[in-house]
């Protein structure tokens, strides 16, 4: 039986067989493909579009990812040094997320799993869609560090007299750029792994490598939303001879106001994404015995069957 999807049940049309002998083979398979489709099929089709708005969501937390491409011009003109003669190479400032990214997922399965489950009653400790949610309030919490974060540190260049001098030191260590870099590999690891365990729990085994694939999408998807974001906040701002948010002189452009454009980007891609889980939790499959296509079928004068797999 297919499990029924209120918001999707005219896709059920697409396996209803209303004239045997014109849409069926003498060994019962369908003779047009392409307008008689298994039930399985359609079930597919239906987990994809499940998936879907939950797999939007999670573009957010890429794109949030993808500014700290900022942060390497922002760390070139602040203090990298660890130690007198050890100085943090701006690129590599990066190592922090993954790093972060290692010691949650390590504190995760063998700490919070086992304590978590006695609470939740679930193996995993917490629902997948539940540590989506929590990866995305921590990269809120990271954009909003970093945009307070870019604000002192242009406050502090100007008031050190280099506001037109975007290559100039100044006098503050870059290590402040360490905490949101740590929140943000927090984010990234738990929405990760809940999205792709999400993908995994919604769509039918014959699909299951269809779950990675669909994370690796959204990583593709980074590229173009930046850009058209980049590209339309520069354009939208320099308007009229105004000086970008986004300009090449960071002391002079106001980074912090783009962070701060992108935290409440964030936190309206997190109350989206609580209405698709309300949606999802409401339209979700239905457990109660009835086979509704056979009824929408008894109501067209259709008849109902399993198609044999092509």
């Amino acid at each position: 039986m297919l499990n029924d999807i209120a918001c999707y049940r005219c896709l059920n049309r697409a396996c209803m067989i209303q004239d045997p002998q014109r849409e069926l083979n003498p060994d019962g398979s369908a003779s047009n493909p392409w307008s008689l489709c298994t039930v399985e099929l359609v079930e597919s089709l239906k987990a994809l579009f499940r998936i879907f708005p939950m797999w939007s969501s999670g573009i957010m937390i890429f794109v949030t990812i993808g500014q700290f491409a900022f942060s390497i011009l922002q760390t070139k003109t602040m203090d990298r040094h660890i130690f007198p003669q050890f100085e943090v190479p701006a690129a590599s400032f990066s190592t922090f997320l993954i790093i972060a990214s290692t010691i949650w997922l390590i504190l995760y399965d063998r700490i919070l799993v086992p304590l978590l489950s006695k609470y939740t009653g679930q193996r995993e400790g917490l629902s997948p869609i539940t540590r989506m949610g929590f990866g995305l309030v921590i990269s809120c919490m990271s954009m909003a560090l970093s945009a307070i974060t870019e604000s002192i540190r242009r406050q502090r260049a100007i008031e050190q007299g280099l506001e037109d001098d975007p290559k100039a030191l100044v006098n503050m260590s870059a290590m402040w750029f360490v905490p949101q870099y740590a929140l943000l590999g927090v984010a990234e690891a738990a929405h990760a792994v809940g999205q792709i365990e999400f993908y995994y729990s919604i769509l039918p085994k014959s699909m299951a490598s269809i779950a990675p694939a669909m994370y690796t999408i959204g990583t593709a998807v980074l590229g173009l939303v930046e850009s058209i974001l980049v590209s339309g906040v520069d354009w939208l701002i320099s308007t009229g001879g105004k000086t970008s948010w986004l300009s090449s002189n960071i002391n002079r452009g106001h980074l912090d106001y783009y962070f701060w454009l992108l935290t409440f980007m964030s936190v309206i891609n997190f109350k989206i994404m609580m209405v698709c889980c309300t949606a999802l939790l409401n339209n979700g499959p239905r457990n109660d015995g009835s086979n509704r296509l056979s009824h929408e079928a008894e109501g067209k004068q259709c008849d109902y069957r399993l198609l044999p797999e092509s």
